[in-house]
């Protein structure tokens, strides 16, 4: 029995040598590639591809046994490298800033549909009304009692939790019910919310994974998160050693529906159950980045620290000689010390070293920062930027080579992503916040419902429905962006909802705060602008037009 392997073509033929042997186009060597490697992707023989040879894993063996390792890495690169960390601020300042508000709007044409109640648009800003005014009481409370450690306000919950998404890769919100807290506790409300380091999601006992449990989420045959294993402190918390070391599990949802445990990440793949941070992509450049800057800071610190110094011609042993021993030298140099200080050279009031004939001043020269520096730095800088999803100006803080278009071009692309941030986080982590918040709410009576409205938890969708109103996106020229809105709103190609959403702004907010300027205008006799209804006056200086002929 013949063990011969015969090679054939892509028709089945078999392979024949050619004359030549070498490795030129028609080789045999060639033909063989070609016919294992369609695609040069798939290609290992060459010297690009022969050494690249990474394994095909599902998404939490590939994240999970090294989540650790590179959310302690991408924490420590952020706190140390001020690029690092100026990028992350600017992710944040812009998709959430000081405050995320609230803008509710319930879906009444659902509601009405699936119930046949009364729900109309009448009912809707009435409820959208109530709802915020409530909720700005919630979130705000001077108290602090919307978190559980009652410390935070619910939008400042917002940007930590943003922040450990964006450099642990998760976010992670545990759900309370504080029933002791409302009364004489000072509460309003018994909902309150606390953040929870996502490094304290682990297996018990830090046991391996397995078909239901991975890194801490326990999920079903159909892969949805059942419960959470969480630490009850962080695992290199001295002061709480024993606690480290007891997990607590807590369900999604409890039996009545209410939800215990937000979980918000990014998903990139299928079955996915842990997040990864931002940085992760660009981490070894950032670092590699981080180094070079402390390399070239060092050289031109020590080229700086030495200065200058001066040389003689002279031979110092000829010179003792000549002079006749140490001490005739002592006593020569003490001369020259002395005059050089009673007599000093000066120049515009600043001291001219005064030198012995021969001697001569130099100083001492940099080759750092190499030339190349700038270039590179820009370039390593626009990784990262674009692994962050900002503008490079917006990384380095630098335009000062930045024209109107094309820093317009910049930040209208990194305003898509971070409008998407925001969107997402809204959905994965604010919204289902507000409506744990809602639920409460709605069961005690406080706002508007007509006869016959289902319960919170039968339309929890459609009574939850909201937008958040992040910050202003500004304008890059003051003058004509705001025409540019104004032209829009005119043909009907945008309404002043959203031109105000866009610059962090409540509409409604902006037209009372127009009607209070307006009649604070008539209250005193002032004429009012064009925005508050004036007639534009025609001139009166033209002189009329002759009519024409028919």
């Amino acid at each position: 029995m013949s063990n011969a392997i015969t090679l054939v073509d892509s028709r089945g033929e078999p392979l024949r040598a050619r004359a030549d042997t070498g490795a030129g186009p028609g080789s045999l060597a060639n033909n063989v590639g070609r016919a294992f490697f369609p695609y040069q992707a798939a290609d290992w023989q060459t010297q690009e591809m022969g050494a690249w040879l990474p394994w095909i894993r599902s998404p939490d063996a590939e994240i999970n046994q090294f989540r650790d390792r590179m959310v302690a890495r991408s924490r420590d690169q952020v706190r140390n490298d001020g690029r690092s960390s100026g990028g992350i601020t600017r992710i944040l300042d812009n998709a959430v800033g000081s405050s995320l508000r609230l803008s509710a709007a319930p879906d009444y044409r659902a509601l009405a549909e699936i119930s046949g109640a009364a729900f109309d648009n009448t009912w809707a800003n009435e409820f959208r009304r109530a709802v915020e005014a409530r909720w700005r009481l919630f979130a705000n409370d001077f108290g602090r009692y919307n978190d559980v450690s009652r410390q935070l306000t619910v939008s400042q919950q917002f940007r930590l939790a943003l922040r450990h998404k964006l450099i642990d890769g998760e976010a992670l919100v545990v759900n309370y019910w504080k029933p002791e807290r409302v009364g004489r506790g000072g509460a309003r409300y018994a909902t309150s919310y606390l953040v929870v380091d996502p490094d304290r999601l682990s297996n018990p006992n830090q046991m391996v994974d397995t078909r239901y449990m991975r890194n801490g989420v326990e999920i079903d045959d159909d892969g949805v998160p059942i419960a959470y294993h969480i630490r009850k402190a962080h695992q290199n918390d001295w002061y709480n050693s024993v606690e480290s070391m007891v997990w607590e599990r807590v369900v999604r949802e409890d039996d009545d529906g209410w939800l215990r445990v937000i979980h918000d990440f990014e998903r990139d793949r299928a079955g996915q159950n842990r997040g990864v941070g931002v940085f992760i992509p660009v981490l070894a450049h950032a670092r590699m980045l981080a180094r070079y800057y402390g390399i070239e800071l060092q050289a031109a610190a020590l080229a700086a620290s030495i200065g200058t110094y001066v040389t003689s011609p002279y031979d110092p042993n000829d010179v003792q000689e000549a002079v006749g021993g140490n001490e005739e030298l002592g006593f020569y140099q003490g001369l020259r010390k002395e005059w050089n200080d009673e007599r000093p050279a000066m120049f515009n009031g600043v001291r001219v070293p005064a030198l012995a004939p021969g001697e001569d001043i130099k100083a001492l020269t940099s080759d750092h920062p190499h030339n190349g520096f700038t270039e590179f730095v820009h370039e390593m800088q626009g990784c990262v930027a674009s692994a962050l999803g900002v503008s490079l100006e917006q990384v380095t803080q630098d335009w000062s080579k930045t024209t109107y278009t094309s820093g317009r071009s910049a930040l209208l692309e990194s305003w898509k992503t971070l409008v998407r941030r925001r969107q997402e986080f809204s959905a994965g982590t604010a919204a289902p916040m507000y409506a744990v918040w809602l639920r409460e709410a709605m069961e005690n009576g406080e706002l508007p419902l007509p006869a016959g409205a289902p319960d919170f938890i039968e339309a929890i969708t459609a009574y939850a429905a909201c937008s958040w109103l992040g910050p202003a996106r500004g304008w890059v020229d003051p003058v004509k962006e705001p025409q540019g809105s104004i032209l829009k709103m005119d043909a009907a190609l945008t309404t002043l909802k959203q031109e105000a959403a866009e610059q962090g702004l409540d509409w409604e907010e902006v037209l009372d705060q127009r009607q209070v300027e307006i009649a604070a205008f008539r209250e005193r006799d002032i004429p009012l602008p064009e925005w508050g209804g004036a007639e534009v006056a025609t001139r009166t200086d033209e002189p009329p037009q002759e009519p024409q002929a028919a």
